[in-house]
């Protein structure tokens, strides 16, 4: 049974390019089942979350994160009448902007973009639902309906200050009424992903042993969770320990988040989806206490982890892969595969050209952008069978 602030199918503002309606499925699930099969979401197999891909098998990849983020996002929805399929499509295609090496390789992108506008991994999800993505008859792109590619856009929030130009070259054609607060639905998918990612960067640290087990026993939020482990299990080995500890944690953010929601939503007394868009704040959230603790983690982390001196050393290694491939290929766009270049031969100037190449980089996976600049740059000759060009 949906709430009255829950999206409809049969409310959906549509999609560009008008299309039949499924017997069997939803707007909503057609869109997520799109997502799904497209090139640029099994891309995300072997894209970096924190760690370079073929680092570990262990470590999360944005495939395995945005499948956890789904996860989440459905549990979260069901439990506040949202619809669930609308959640699930803007969770799973939330990181498909993503270019290799993660935030590391959008860093590099961004820098060499900055005299062609800029680059930003969330307008970039829309260029590739929107256009990219070449495989249907009728259309470029995905087709998603104004509900899903609203929420893709404006998960985090309204969009202010400039706008991307892979975002503003679309909402000038698509009005995704920029300046206002996504779906509940969008905003469950944005929490749902700080839950994961705050719980599954703990688990790939400690796997990593870029800290211990006992760091995180003392810190806020997780001390509790261990306090509780050892209570009911006083014998309990050192990895399951850590996993029940972690599971706990991990559930403790989503009962704040649906308790948070819940209060929320109800003092708002919305009756539709539009009421909770002009609502002029965000109705789910974190509460102010659990968000403080967690700054404290997420600190931690950043010092720990996201610059510990391995991670900061393969840092440095990626970025000049993306350094040395962008100015190659603008360069000799010849080196560019077949299907790039008929772009490429349309493209009017320089600003045009920056964006193809830049297109081309993000879509690559981390170990096709190390073997490219393996063989392009260094003159390495990778096995032929691992350099499929991203499409």
């Amino acid at each position: 049974m949906h709430a009255p602030y829950a999206m409809r199918p049969e409310q959906s503002r549509g999609r560009r390019h008008p299309e039949e309606e499924s017997a069997f499925r939803s707007c909503f699930q057609r869109d997520r089942d799109r997502i799904i099969h497209a090139s640029a979401f099994r891309r995300l197999k072997h894209k970096t979350q924190v760690f370079i891909e073929h680092e570990g098998d262990y470590f999360r990849t944005r495939l395995t994160h945005s499948i956890e983020v789904a996860q989440v996002a459905r549990t979260i929805s069901g439990v506040l009448g949202l619809n669930a399929e609308l959640t699930e499509a803007v969770a799973l295609a939330h990181d498909l902007g993503h270019p290799p090496f993660g935030h590391t390789g959008e860093d590099a992108l961004q820098e060499l973009m900055a005299p062609y506008g800029g680059f930003d991994h969330n307008a970039q999800a829309i260029r590739i639902v929107t256009s990219l993505e070449r495989h249907y008859a009728e259309f470029d792109g995905l087709n998603l309906t104004w509900d899903t590619l609203e929420g893709i856009a404006k998960h985090n929030g309204p969009v202010t200050g400039p706008v991307p130009y892979a975002l503003a070259d679309y909402n000038a054609c698509h009005d995704l009424e920029l300046h206002t607060h996504a779906s509940a639905e969008a905003q469950v998918a944005a929490l749902a992903d700080d839950i994961a990612y705050n719980n599954h960067d703990l688990h790939d640290g400690l796997r990593a042993e870029l800290f211990s087990t006992d760091e995180l026993a003392e810190m806020p939020l997780l001390k509790e969770c261990f306090n509780e482990v050892d209570a009911r299990y006083p014998d309990l080995n050192y990895y399951r320990r850590r996993h029940e500890a972690l599971r706990r944690f991990f559930g403790l953010l989503v009962e704040d988040v649906i308790e948070q929601a819940r209060g929320a939503l109800k003092a708002l007394g919305a009756n539709s989806a539009e009421e909770v868009r002009m609502a002029g704040r965000p109705v789910v959230r974190f509460s102010e206490p659990l968000w403080r603790d967690l700054q404290v983690i997420r600190r931690f982390l950043f010092t720990r982890m996201y610059r510990a001196p391995s991670v900061v050393e393969m840092r440095g290694e990626v970025t000049r892969v993306v350094h040395d491939l962008f100015p190659l290929f603008m360069a000799d766009p010849s080196l560019l595969p077949k299907q790039w270049r008929k772009d490429v031969a349309e493209a009017d100037g320089e600003l045009a050209l920056a964006r193809i190449v830049a297109d081309y980089i993000a879509g690559m996976t981390d170990r096709f952008a190390i073997q490219s600049h393996a063989r392009l740059c260094l003159g390495a000759l990778p096995k032929p069978s691992l350099m499929a060009p991203p499409l």
